[in-house]
């Protein structure tokens, strides 16, 4: 290939701390980017980052890493965003997070400034809430401004139905549809083990004695996970990394690949002004469509009422 015509993938992750950083790691190991670089408003914390991974270039395939300026978003590939403010004493979940929608709309007017044509992937909590104020922000076609969604949520699905069926996670096809949180459900009329559908897999196993019991079990522990993760060491970061990995991969590679990450509804399901997580194709430019599968009834109940959750707290902010 012309060295002319050749473009480094490059990645830039805004936000240095546990799950950018994490993100960066698992991304360096994967041999998906070219240059990832590392923009944080605590400089220090970028350089020790960035020195740590980079003394690991031995280890992995050869990348680039270094901290990242605002003219980097001009030619970049992926822009991810982990950035956020944590809770202070006394502050309402609400004023967190106009405090971190403020903070989104900064790095989005800085993105927007350097007339960037990278794919935008927002990290940071609540994720389909800040989808959407990027979205608006951007001005972009919404294709562009992805949110990573129920990806994670759909892996944590299919490691407890391995774990309950005895089935290898690789065999199972399950997604978690709608918000990535409480409201989130299991999307079981999608669910596929080993080329069955869940239904006549469950018809021909003799694992579970009540089986509508189990499947509240599985979906309570979906629901849960992060909660006890945090419980335990304080924050999720791994599995979040590899998940993001997996949505790097899909844009970078440019895969087609169909996973449930946050987009942005304009009619699809019957729903608009709302970013949830469906299922989607992905490549190179970002959400290449938004798949409409055929939900059963408190399945679509399901994802109406996680819309309307969503709706009512972005008519609380102030989005511009």
């Amino acid at each position: 290939m012309n060295d002319e015509h050749w473009k480094p993938r490059k990645v830039v992750i805004v936000g240095a701390g546990a799950v950018g950083s994490t993100f960066a790691y698992v991304l360096a190991q994967s041999g998906l980017a070219d240059e990832i670089l590392l923009r944080d408003s605590n400089h220090d914390l970028v350089m020790g980052q960035v020195l740590d991974l980079a003394h690991g270039q031995a280890f992995f395939p050869s990348v680039q890493i270094r901290e990242a300026q605002a003219a980097d978003y001009a030619d970049a590939h992926m822009i991810v965003i982990t950035a956020g403010a944590k809770q202070r004493p006394g502050e309402s979940r609400l004023d967190l997070l106009q405090r971190n929608i403020d903070i989104l709309y900064g790095i989005i007017d800085e993105i927007v400034l350097q007339n960037s044509s990278a794919v935008v992937l927002i990290v940071s909590n609540p994720v389909d809430i800040l989808t959407y104020a990027a979205y608006r922000r951007s001005g972009w076609p919404r294709g562009r401004i992805v949110g990573s969604g129920t990806v994670l949520d759909s892996a944590r699905f299919r490691y407890l139905l391995s774990q309950n069926c005895g089935v290898d996670v690789h065999n199972i096809h399950a997604y978690i549809m709608g918000e990535h949180g409480d409201s989130e459900f299991a999307a079981w009329s999608m669910t596929n083990m080993a080329g069955l559908p869940i239904d006549k897999f469950c018809s021909q196993c003799a694992q579970c004695e009540d089986g509508p019991a189990a499947r509240r079990r599985v979906m309570e522990q979906v629901r849960r996970s992060a909660y006890h993760i945090i419980e335990y060491k304080g924050s999720t970061s791994f599995g979040v990394g590899m998940a993001l990995t997996h949505i790097a991969a899909a844009i970078l590679r440019n895969q087609h690949g169909v996973l449930t990450v946050s987009a942005v509804l304009e009619g699809e399901y019957g729903l608009s002004g709302v970013c949830l997580g469906v299922p989607c194709t992905l490549g190179m430019n970002g959400v290449e469509r938004i798949l409409q599968v055929t939900l059963q009834p408190d399945e679509q109940s399901a994802l109406v009422k996680s819309a309307a959750i969503m709706r009512e707290t972005i008519n609380k902010l102030e989005l511009v």
